[in-house]
């Protein structure tokens, strides 16, 4: 921890506090051998700077030795004040406004991912979602979790993500999913079941270590479901058959440059791009292209042909630069006129 610095320095500096008060005792007694009561008095208000009056008068040693003895005590108790100060600010004070800065980041957050776990999964798919500039809040109950997600510099509650009070403090609903990446399948059960009667609108990403976890998952409302051993063995063998392809698809879809990248987009109520076919779309978009199409009715059209037209809440594949697709999104937006074409850009 950070203040655990600070306070290393302030209890060796009352170490050297209490090494000087011997110091001046043992000292007073060898050069004027006064009484040990009378010799820790004198050291006490010698080196606190009170400077009552000497019950005894000093020999030239004693005031020499009176003067070193001022300038380690002042020296030392202005090093204790500071290490002090550093420890509130930096220590106990600063955690609380750390935590106070944070939760009002997350009171503002719209259209974020609640990523419930940080374990080894969690861990990667924060990196994911870090690397795609993806806003999201992790909440974990393990104190090693937070204390990774924050030196992660990510947003964090220290809660069970199975309360109610955990996804609604984490914003759900304003959320724009929810990944449930829990080791635990009953945790993550429970936690979908809350998520969704939170709202029910939510989607649900869920991880699941067994088949029958992943059917009482489906069950408690989980829109897709992950069983993290299944997807590293099929990548492993994947990258043994075909590295190539597979290397390529995951640079197009999680490449750091972003310079390529697969995106689905929505054509919702008011999106321009409702009446307009493929053709029309990669013309409007040079260097876009429409890999596959989902129709309202949930039917998959992969390479669809040029004069498919798009229709509302239908959704599109589509593969370009990182620019290209931010402007074919920026169709799906609602617009007030009546004309369902593509928008000239």
């Amino acid at each position: 921890m950070k203040f655990w610095g600070p306070l290393q320095d302030l209890w060796r500096g009352v170490a050297i506090l209490l090494l000087i008060l011997l110091i001046g005792t043992v000292g007073y007694k060898l050069i004027e051998h006064w009484p040990w009561f009378d010799c820790l008095f004198m050291t006490v208000t010698t080196i606190t700077t009170i400077g009552f009056q000497v019950a005894f008068p000093l020999s030239r040693t004693g005031e020499i030795f009176t003067m070193v003895l001022v300038l380690g005590g002042v020296g030392t108790a202005f090093y204790i004040l500071t290490s002090m100060v550093r420890y509130i600010f930096e220590g106990e004070l600063g955690i609380i406004i750390g935590r106070q800065r944070m939760e009002a980041k997350i009171k503002k957050l719209s259209d974020h991912f609640i990523l419930c776990g940080y374990g080894r999964v969690g861990q990667a798919i924060g990196s994911i979602l870090e690397q795609q500039d993806v806003k999201f809040v992790v909440i974990d109950r393990d104190n090693d979790a937070i204390n990774r997600a924050q030196q992660a510099g990510h947003l964090t509650i220290h809660a069970d993500t199975t309360i109610d009070e955990s996804l609604k403090q984490a914003r759900i609903e304003n959320s724009r999913g929810i990944i449930i990446a829990l080791g635990d399948d009953a945790a993550n059960i429970y936690t979908t079941l809350a998520a969704k009667e939170l709202n029910p609108n939510v989607p649900i990403v869920a991880r699941a270590n067994n088949a029958e976890a992943a059917r009482k998952l489906q069950q408690a409302g989980a829109d897709r479901i992950v069983a993290p051993e299944a997807i590293g063995g099929a990548r492993m063998a994947r990258l043994a058959l075909k590295p190539k392809a597979v290397e390529f698809i995951e640079t197009v879809i999680f490449g750091r440059e972003k310079q390529l990248i697969v995106e689905e987009i929505e054509a919702a109520e008011g999106s321009s791009l409702i009446g307009a076919t493929v053709k029309q779309i990669e013309e409007q978009f040079t260097g876009v292209r429409i890999l596959a199409l989902k129709e309202k009715n949930g039917v998959l059209l992969p390479n669809p042909g040029a004069h498919v037209k798009i229709e509302q809440d239908s959704s599109l594949t589509v593969f370009g630069t990182f620019e290209q697709l931010k402007s074919v999104e920026g169709c799906c937006q609602p617009v007030r006129s009546k004309k369902q074409t593509p928008a000239k850009r």
